[in-house]
């Protein structure tokens, strides 16, 4: 057991020197390359400064990377795999005991957490610096250096107000000034289960404060009665700056501890939550994709036989079918988002498919 746990933490620590070598390593490349893109595109505008392509380059990398986690993944276990086979000290650890399967486990421990951290801690810092690079975008595309992400949009929504009744909202335009939400324009539609109209609020402005629509100069429509107009009004709704944000954003603006909350309230308003819910399931099994990759760097890297070479072989059967795996898990993914297979199958399939594999190889290679 003692040499057990020696060989695990030696095995952790290399994978980890690799990780975050190999991590860093990444990271440099897709900054230099953001920037030099976001460079091209405003060779043409004199009033936008390299400081703030340097902030729309920051804003955007964890996207990026997290949209490249598994090669990052996948490429430092094959180093620290091929390391162990190269320098023998796998065919030691072999004839110390251990299977290929608890000289692995170290390092799918490993992964996993690098998942479960990924989500908990670094998913909400990435979302929160995605939604930022869209708002930067909005006002690199509107030339308005003060322009929030939803302004001049227009905005419609739905809510239920309960069991029987609904509430339709529309906005014609919207914009935020420091922590208020200024609308103008603003038609409300009461309806009841069967969608039928009860009442309608036509109002001038507005604006949304603390769990309420302040609206100004109302007009009340209600079936068989005479038009109301009244100066101000205030009507409660569950709505806030940060929930009608989240209309303008894709979910990977949204952090995995607000996910099940947003689909909750799009599930009670009567609209679709395809994306978010295969968004928060997605990120829910890849600390398990990640371990498909240990295991497709497993099959390509360790070798108890260096004198047979093949490391381009290697390197190549490597990355290939790690772009497989990942171009198959995109096209399944599409799949599911457009309801031709169930959810939670695009979701699991492709990192079980990618272990199931994985393993009937090493069992192939390994054991037998």
């Amino acid at each position: 057991m003692k040499i057990n746990n020696l060989i695990s933490k030696y095995l952790i620590r290399s994978f980890l020197v690799n990780f975050i070598a190999v991590l860093f390593m990444i990271l440099g490349i897709i900054l230099m390359f953001e920037v030099i893109d976001l460079l091209r595109r405003v060779s043409d505008r004199s009033d936008v400064g390299f400081d703030f392509v340097l902030q729309m380059a920051f804003t955007k990398l964890p996207r990026t990377l997290e949209m490249v986690f598994p090669f990052v993944v996948m490429i430092a276990a094959m180093m620290t795999f091929w390391k162990f086979s190269k320098s023998n000290e796998f065919v030691v650890i072999r004839a110390a005991g251990v299977s290929v399967w608890g000289f692995l486990y170290p390092v799918l421990f490993t992964a996993f957490a690098i998942g479960v951290i990924n989500i908990i801690l670094l998913n909400p810092i990435a979302s929160q610096m995605y939604e930022i690079h869209e708002t930067l975008d909005y006002r690199f595309k509107t030339k308005n250096p003060k322009a929030m992400l939803f302004n001049s949009k227009g905005l419609w929504i739905r809510e239920a107000i309960n069991n029987d009744e609904t509430m339709v909202f529309h906005a014609k335009s919207l914009r935020q000034v420091n922590a208020n939400l200024l609308l103008n324009k603003i038609t409300l539609i009461e309806t009841d289960k069967t969608s039928r109209p009860i009442r309608r609020l036509e109002a001038f402005a507005g604006e949304l404060n603390n769990g309420f629509f302040d609206l100004a100069d109302i007009k009340i429509y209600t079936a068989g009665k005479e038009t109301e107009t009244i100066s101000n009004l205030k009507y409660p709704t569950s709505l806030n700056i940060e929930r009608i944000k989240e209309n303008f954003i894709e979910p990977e603006a949204i952090s995995f501890w607000d996910l099940p909350e947003t689909i909750r309230f799009y599930e009670l308003s009567g609209f679709s939550v395809q994306k978010h819910y295969m968004r928060y399931l997605t990120l829910l099994v890849s600390p398990f994709l990640l371990c498909a990759m240990i295991f497709v760097a497993a099959v390509f890297s360790l070798r108890p036989n260096t004198r047979k070479g093949g490391v381009i072989l290697m390197i190549v059967g490597g990355v290939t079918t790690g772009f497989t795996v990942y171009f198959l898990s995109q096209v399944i993914y599409a799949f599911g988002l457009n309801d031709y297979i169930p959810i939670w199958l695009a979701v699991l399939s492709p990192s079980l498919i990618t272990i199931l594999f994985s393993v009937s190889l090493l069992l192939h290679l390994e054991d037998g």
